[in-house]
Parts: structure tokens; sequence; C-alpha cells
């Protein structure tokens, strides 16, 4: 099983259309990757359906950072029971 910030750079990749390679954990969703506020509700619509949670979405869209959203992440799946790797 991939670890959830690999789970995260796949879908942010193929919502955005940006190679996953270039994604680090201090990039800013909006000002790095360029998403934009429909990307953005989109991105946590697929890091819910890929990790199976449910999310707030304005906790969720206050988010700013992959590696945010990676703890953000990790957080929600430990509070909804949600097993993960890494």
């Amino acid at each position: 099983m991939a670890t959830i910030e690999e789970r995260i750079k796949q879908v942010t990749a193929r919502v955005l259309k940006i190679d996953p390679s270039e994604i680090r954990p201090e990039h800013s969703f909006a000002v790095d990757l360029g998403a934009e506020s429909v990307q953005s509700i989109e991105l946590v619509a697929m890091f819910e359906k890929e990790f199976g949670i449910e999310m707030e979405e304005d906790a969720a869209l206050s988010v700013e950072t992959v590696g945010g959203a990676v703890d953000f992440i990790r957080n929600v799946c430990k509070m909804q029971g949600v097993k993960t790797e890494g």
C-alpha cells in the first residue's frame, strides 16, 4: 500500500495534470501547483474518495500545502477509523 503522501501526490497530479514527481510537501496547492478554487474543491472530493473518508469542507480547503494535507488526512483517517500506511 502506498503512503498517505504518495497517494495525495497521485491524486493531486491527476486533478492538476502535473507530474507527481514534481510535487513536494512544502508546495502550496494554489501558489506552487496552480490549483484554482474549483480544482481545490475537486481535490477535496478526490481525497475523500481515495481514502474513504469524509472531511469538513471548510477545514479541508484551509489546508494550503501538500504536507499539511498529509497531516490533515492522516488525522481524519485516524478519527474515522480508516487504516492507512505511512
